[in-house]
Protein backbone atom coordinates (compact mmCIF):
# COMPACT_ATOMS: atom_id res chain seq x y z
CA UNK A 1 0.00 0.00 0.00
CA UNK A 2 2.86 2.38 0.89
CA UNK A 3 4.53 1.71 -2.45
CA UNK A 4 1.26 2.40 -4.25
CA UNK A 5 0.79 5.72 -2.46
CA UNK A 6 4.36 6.75 -3.17
CA UNK A 7 3.85 6.02 -6.87
CA UNK A 8 0.73 8.19 -6.91
CA UNK A 9 2.57 11.03 -5.20
CA UNK A 10 5.42 10.87 -7.69
CA UNK A 11 2.99 10.85 -10.62
CA UNK A 12 1.10 13.87 -9.24
CA UNK A 13 4.40 15.68 -8.69
CA UNK A 14 5.57 15.06 -12.27
CA UNK A 15 2.27 16.23 -13.71
CA UNK A 16 2.64 19.53 -11.85
CA UNK A 17 6.30 20.12 -12.70
CA UNK A 18 6.52 23.05 -15.16
CA UNK A 19 7.53 21.91 -18.64
CA UNK A 20 10.68 24.02 -18.73
CA UNK A 21 11.92 22.45 -15.46
CA UNK A 22 11.63 18.84 -16.54
CA UNK A 23 14.90 17.41 -17.80
CA UNK A 24 15.31 14.79 -20.52
CA UNK A 25 18.36 12.76 -21.50
CA UNK A 26 17.94 11.82 -25.16
CA UNK A 27 19.69 8.82 -26.71
CA UNK A 28 18.46 7.85 -30.21
CA UNK A 29 18.90 4.35 -31.60
CA UNK A 30 19.22 3.30 -35.22
CA UNK A 31 21.35 3.16 -38.35
CA UNK A 32 22.45 5.58 -41.08
CA UNK A 33 19.05 7.29 -40.97
CA UNK A 34 19.66 8.29 -37.34
CA UNK A 35 23.37 9.11 -37.49
CA UNK A 36 22.35 10.85 -40.75
CA UNK A 37 24.84 9.54 -43.27
CA UNK A 38 24.96 11.90 -46.23
CA UNK A 39 25.24 15.10 -44.23
CA UNK A 40 27.17 16.62 -41.32
CA UNK A 41 26.53 16.04 -37.62
CA UNK A 42 25.21 19.60 -37.35
CA UNK A 43 22.52 18.75 -39.90
CA UNK A 44 21.45 15.48 -38.32
CA UNK A 45 17.78 15.44 -37.41
CA UNK A 46 18.30 14.26 -33.78
CA UNK A 47 20.52 17.29 -33.12
CA UNK A 48 18.25 19.70 -34.99
CA UNK A 49 15.25 18.33 -33.10
CA UNK A 50 17.01 18.68 -29.75
CA UNK A 51 17.72 22.34 -30.47
CA UNK A 52 14.15 22.80 -31.72
CA UNK A 53 12.80 21.34 -28.48
CA UNK A 54 15.06 23.57 -26.40
CA UNK A 55 13.72 26.55 -28.32
CA UNK A 56 10.25 25.47 -27.23
CA UNK A 57 11.15 25.31 -23.52
CA UNK A 58 11.83 21.58 -23.35
CA UNK A 59 14.86 20.94 -21.15
CA UNK A 60 16.61 18.21 -23.14
CA UNK A 61 20.14 17.13 -24.00
CA UNK A 62 21.32 14.79 -26.75
CA UNK A 63 23.61 12.65 -24.61
CA UNK A 64 25.05 10.49 -27.39
CA UNK A 65 24.09 9.06 -30.77
CA UNK A 66 25.31 5.45 -31.00
CA UNK A 67 23.61 4.82 -34.37
CA UNK A 68 25.93 3.79 -37.20
CA UNK A 69 25.76 3.32 -40.94
CA UNK A 70 24.89 -0.26 -41.89
CA UNK A 71 23.58 -1.29 -38.47
CA UNK A 72 20.84 -3.89 -38.16
CA UNK A 73 18.57 -4.80 -35.24
CA UNK A 74 21.27 -7.29 -34.20
CA UNK A 75 23.82 -4.46 -34.08
CA UNK A 76 21.48 -2.35 -31.99
CA UNK A 77 21.17 -5.19 -29.51
CA UNK A 78 24.88 -5.98 -29.37
CA UNK A 79 26.47 -2.54 -29.79
CA UNK A 80 23.95 0.22 -29.11
CA UNK A 81 21.91 -1.04 -26.18
CA UNK A 82 24.94 -1.31 -23.84
CA UNK A 83 25.74 2.35 -24.60
CA UNK A 84 22.08 3.22 -24.20
CA UNK A 85 21.80 1.65 -20.75
CA UNK A 86 25.03 3.24 -19.52
CA UNK A 87 23.89 6.67 -20.73
CA UNK A 88 20.92 6.66 -18.32
CA UNK A 89 18.45 8.02 -20.90
CA UNK A 90 14.97 9.30 -20.15
CA UNK A 91 13.81 9.59 -23.78
CA UNK A 92 14.59 7.69 -26.98
CA UNK A 93 13.66 7.23 -30.63
CA UNK A 94 14.18 4.09 -32.70
CA UNK A 95 14.56 4.01 -36.49
CA UNK A 96 15.92 0.63 -37.55
CA UNK A 97 15.31 -2.15 -40.07
CA UNK A 98 16.46 -1.07 -43.52
CA UNK A 99 19.71 -3.03 -43.29
CA UNK A 100 17.90 -6.07 -41.91
CA UNK A 101 15.81 -6.07 -45.07
CA UNK A 102 18.78 -5.49 -47.39
CA UNK A 103 20.67 -8.35 -45.72
CA UNK A 104 17.75 -10.73 -46.11
CA UNK A 105 16.66 -10.96 -42.48
CA UNK A 106 13.22 -12.61 -42.42
CA UNK A 107 10.21 -10.91 -40.85
CA UNK A 108 10.06 -13.33 -37.93
CA UNK A 109 13.67 -12.62 -36.92
CA UNK A 110 13.21 -8.89 -37.44
CA UNK A 111 10.13 -8.89 -35.22
CA UNK A 112 11.89 -10.93 -32.54
CA UNK A 113 14.85 -8.53 -32.48
CA UNK A 114 12.59 -5.49 -32.55
CA UNK A 115 10.61 -6.76 -29.55
CA UNK A 116 13.85 -7.39 -27.64
CA UNK A 117 15.00 -3.81 -28.33
CA UNK A 118 11.67 -2.27 -27.37
CA UNK A 119 11.47 -4.23 -24.13
CA UNK A 120 15.06 -3.37 -23.18
CA UNK A 121 14.53 0.31 -23.92
CA UNK A 122 11.31 0.43 -21.91
CA UNK A 123 12.93 -1.43 -19.02
CA UNK A 124 15.71 1.18 -19.00
CA UNK A 125 13.62 4.34 -19.25
CA UNK A 126 12.16 5.72 -15.99
CA UNK A 127 8.95 6.37 -17.93
CA UNK A 128 8.49 3.66 -20.57
CA UNK A 129 6.11 5.85 -22.59
CA UNK A 130 8.89 8.29 -23.46
CA UNK A 131 9.87 6.28 -26.50
CA UNK A 132 8.94 6.80 -30.15
CA UNK A 133 9.24 4.34 -33.03
CA UNK A 134 9.88 5.65 -36.55
CA UNK A 135 9.07 3.79 -39.75
CA UNK A 136 11.70 2.92 -42.36
CA UNK A 137 12.00 5.24 -45.39
CA UNK A 138 11.61 3.90 -48.93
CA UNK A 139 15.21 3.99 -50.19
CA UNK A 140 14.15 2.27 -53.40
CA UNK A 141 13.16 5.60 -54.95
CA UNK A 142 16.73 6.96 -54.77
CA UNK A 143 19.04 6.84 -57.83
CA UNK A 144 21.15 3.94 -56.52
CA UNK A 145 18.57 2.28 -54.28
CA UNK A 146 17.75 -0.47 -56.75
CA UNK A 147 21.32 -1.80 -56.45
CA UNK A 148 20.41 -3.07 -52.99
CA UNK A 149 17.11 -4.71 -53.91
CA UNK A 150 18.46 -8.23 -54.41
CA UNK A 151 15.85 -8.61 -57.12
CA UNK A 152 13.04 -7.96 -54.64
CA UNK A 153 10.39 -5.25 -54.45
CA UNK A 154 11.93 -2.70 -52.09
CA UNK A 155 8.75 -0.75 -51.37
CA UNK A 156 6.76 -3.89 -50.58
CA UNK A 157 9.52 -5.33 -48.42
CA UNK A 158 10.01 -2.15 -46.39
CA UNK A 159 6.23 -1.81 -46.00
CA UNK A 160 6.11 -5.30 -44.50
CA UNK A 161 8.75 -4.36 -41.92
CA UNK A 162 6.98 -1.07 -41.20
CA UNK A 163 3.76 -2.93 -40.52
CA UNK A 164 5.58 -4.89 -37.81
CA UNK A 165 7.01 -1.68 -36.31
CA UNK A 166 3.58 -0.06 -36.16
CA UNK A 167 1.92 -3.17 -34.72
CA UNK A 168 4.50 -3.58 -31.95
CA UNK A 169 4.18 0.09 -31.07
CA UNK A 170 0.39 -0.15 -30.88
CA UNK A 171 0.60 -3.16 -28.57
CA UNK A 172 2.47 -0.97 -26.09
CA UNK A 173 0.60 2.29 -26.73
CA UNK A 174 3.78 3.87 -28.07
CA UNK A 175 3.69 6.75 -30.53
CA UNK A 176 5.02 6.28 -34.05
CA UNK A 177 6.19 8.62 -36.78
CA UNK A 178 5.74 7.58 -40.41
CA UNK A 179 8.56 8.60 -42.77
CA UNK A 180 7.74 6.07 -45.48
CA UNK A 181 5.38 8.17 -47.60
CA UNK A 182 7.28 11.45 -47.35
CA UNK A 183 10.53 9.67 -48.23
CA UNK A 184 9.12 8.83 -51.67
CA UNK A 185 9.66 12.48 -52.59
CA UNK A 186 13.37 11.63 -52.88
CA UNK A 187 12.47 9.96 -56.15
CA UNK A 188 11.10 13.22 -57.54
CA UNK A 189 13.54 15.81 -56.18
CA UNK A 190 17.29 15.20 -56.53
CA UNK A 191 18.05 17.88 -53.93
CA UNK A 192 16.59 15.54 -51.30
CA UNK A 193 19.26 12.90 -51.97
CA UNK A 194 22.90 12.99 -50.85
CA UNK A 195 25.82 12.84 -53.28
CA UNK A 196 26.07 9.05 -52.83
CA UNK A 197 22.71 8.71 -54.57
CA UNK A 198 21.32 6.62 -51.73
CA UNK A 199 21.08 8.48 -48.43
CA UNK A 200 18.97 11.55 -47.72
CA UNK A 201 20.49 15.00 -48.05
CA UNK A 202 20.55 17.61 -45.29
CA UNK A 203 17.38 19.04 -46.87
CA UNK A 204 15.55 15.72 -46.56
CA UNK A 205 16.69 15.14 -42.97
CA UNK A 206 15.38 18.61 -42.13
CA UNK A 207 12.01 17.62 -43.58
CA UNK A 208 12.02 14.49 -41.41
CA UNK A 209 12.72 16.61 -38.33
CA UNK A 210 9.69 18.75 -39.08
CA UNK A 211 7.54 15.61 -39.07
CA UNK A 212 9.14 14.01 -36.00
CA UNK A 213 9.30 17.18 -33.87
CA UNK A 214 5.57 17.75 -33.16
CA UNK A 215 5.09 14.14 -32.07
CA UNK A 216 8.06 14.35 -29.73
CA UNK A 217 7.04 17.75 -28.40
CA UNK A 218 3.54 16.47 -27.66
CA UNK A 219 5.01 13.54 -25.76
CA UNK A 220 7.52 15.51 -23.70
CA UNK A 221 5.70 18.73 -22.91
Amino acid sequence: MKTFLISICISVFLINVPMEKRSYRYVPLGDSYTICTGTTEENSWPLIMTDHLKGNKINIELITNPARNGFTTKDVIEKELPVFVNSKPTFSTLLIGVNDWVQGVDTKTFQKNLIFIIEKVQATLPDKTKFILITIPDFGVTPTGSKYSGGKNISAGISEFNKIIIEEAKKRNLKTVDLFEISKEMGKDKSLVAEDGLHPSAKEYAIWEKIIFPIVYSLLK
